[in-house]
């Protein structure tokens, strides 16, 4: 086809003697926005990585034809001349992409310098209009900010600047709103959309969201365990899927199955008036005499019942995990009550703290960052109750952890092998293991399945809801995704600069929100 930009070949990649990608044929068009979906594993970034040959360590077979050329066979420095100037790409995670030794400014100057021919000063003037047309605030300072100033969605931005800086024909998209609040996705997809009808450039996006699919791209791509199953226009292929996997994956959405809490359950959990702040460190001798500060939580008033959950959304920053970190006491000092079964909870005043710990028990975003790597499963999970109850044998605090295993859905066969070698979805499974092997009454969940595909998620979901109906557990889940919030939680606290601005029953709110801020949420996961 004449208007073909890229064309993937009977492609296979193999690492080793494992077979990551097989036989795989796709074209993209000019001006076409694709997407190439699927769980981990099936082989999406490494077909997109293969494209510009950076895929390191690996076999492959096929031909990849861009421009007439071979991509895998055209030598070294005529690749790098098509790197950022014809075929660009941004990257899962900026903070990693980005060099931290240099100013955003000086990152993107570089390559406009390199593949644009431009003069250091011509290239910085390009750059600030780049950063301009890309929404980043106050770009005059930003231009010279090194990534760990900027927030996930500044550097994204940023990322999404230098990818434009030349004008590609295409451009590369992996997982690249994977770590934004729901907002921030849909002003980078806006944007996205904004620059590629201008330039008339082809997208291939890289994502296991399929809402983000549905709202973005003319035609999707589905692979599975490395290879591609199905192809369709997206309307066609949401409104009729073909293929088992495609259909497993539209129907992993979160659904909502959750026992109604009775007014009379007694509550576990209160706050009222909860304040937390930190002093900012001012600059120049005004300081002395001018103390400032940052309102992290101001006057949150919350409460949670037995066998309730209760969801806490908002954008980075909003305040939610400081809430969270608050309650488990684990932020010094505040202002403001919290109660625990109707016990005043405060340094000093506490009875009981160790009770307290093993009662409220939190799992994290990331339970790679939260599992210790030299620690067998056992040992994780075991050392909570060696804590918590002396007076067990060791026979004992074994057969506790086989029980809470089961109750997980995991294998006793796991016991002696280490975090690293597990999936995401099983490692969010050994860490709820470890929290609820103390029989909580409270579990604080932190982004539980944020970082987890869409078929895990609602695993790991079923899960939680199984386990609550069970054990009369109730959950403080905290989220920026109110597709789970909607499927988890009784009711729901929307927080935006540290203040609680609308709360209520989840799916009351969620269908008719009162509030300005609720209804941009809302809107942006539509």
């Amino acid at each position: 086809m004449s208007n073909t930009l890229l064309s993937i070949e009977n492609f296979s990649v193999a690492f080793g003697s494992r077979l990551a990608v097989n036989n795989l044929n796709l074209s993209i068009k000019a001006g076409e926005r694709i997407a190439l979906v699927g769980e981990s594993g099936s082989g999406k970034t490494v077909t997109a990585l293969s494209i510009l040959r950076l895929a390191s360590g690996t076999q492959h077979r096929g031909r990849i034809i861009f421009d007439n050329k071979n991509l895998l066979e055209i030598p070294e420095d005529e690749l790098r001349s098509i790197r950022g100037r014809d075929i660009a790409m941004i990257f899962q995670e900026p903070m990693t992409a980005l060099n931290p030794l240099h100013t955003i400014g000086n990152q993107i100057v570089e390559t406009l310098v390199l593949h644009e021919s431009l003069t250091p000063v011509e290239a910085r003037k390009k750059t600030l209009q780049l950063l301009i047309r890309t929404g980043i605030r106050e770009p005059e300072r930003r231009i010279d900010s090194y990534p760990h100033e900027l927030s996930g969605g500044q550097r994204q931005r940023a990322m999404i600047a230098m990818a434009l800086a030349c004008r590609p024909k295409l451009l590369i998209a992996d997982e690249p709103t994977t770590a934004l609040d729901w907002t921030i996705r849909a002003r980078i997809i806006n944007l996205l959309l904004d620059l590629q009808r201008e330039e008339g450039m082809a997208i291939l996006l890289i994502t296991h969201d399929l809402n983000l699919v549905k709202r973005f791209a003319q035609r999707v791509a589905v692979m599975e365990k490395g290879n591609l199953v199905e192809t369709g226009e997206t309307d066609q292929l949401f409104k009729a899927p073909q293929h088992p996997y495609t259909i497993k994956l539209l129907n992993s959405l979160p659904e909502r199955h959750i026992t109604p809490v009775e007014e009379s359950s007694p509550v576990l959990l209160e706050t009222t008036s909860l304040r937390v702040e930190y002093p900012i460190q001012g600059k120049g001798w005004q300081s002395l005499f001018k103390k400032d500060s940052f309102v992290a939580v101001a006057g949150a008033n919350l409460y949670l019942r037995a066998g309730e959950t209760i969801g806490i959304v908002g954008e980075s920053g909003s305040g939610k995990s400081t809430l969270a970190q608050t309650i488990l006491k684990l932020i010094k000092p505040h202002s403001g009550d919290i109660y625990y079964h109707e016990d005043f909870l405060s340094a000093g005043k506490r009875k009981n703290e160790l009770s307290f710990r093993s009662s409220v028990q939190v799992v994290f975003q990331d339970p790679f960052g939260s599992l210790s790597p030299r620690q067998t499963i056992r040992k994780i999970i075991g050392e909570g109750i060696a804590l918590h109850f002396p007076e067990l044998d060791e026979e004992q605090r074994l057969q506790r952890i086989i029980q809470v295993l089961k109750e997980v859905g995991l294998p006793t066969s796991i016991l002696h092998r280490y975090p690293h070698e597990f999936s995401g979805g099983q490692r969010q499974r050994i860490a709820i293991a470890r929290a609820l092997v103390l029989e909580p009454k409270i579990l604080i969940l932190d982004e539980p399945t944020s970082a987890l595909d869409v078929s895990i998620q609602k695993q790991v979901l079923e899960l939680l809801v199984h386990l609550q109906q069970k054990y009369q557990l109730s959950y403080l889940l905290i989220s920026h995704d109110l597709g789970v919030v909607n499927a988890l939680a009784h009711r729901l606290y929307v927080m935006k600069d540290g203040v609680i601005v609308e709360e209520g029953e989840t799916t009351r709110l969620i269908n008719e929100p009162h509030h300005e801020y609720t209804r941009t949420l809302v809107q942006a996961t539509l």
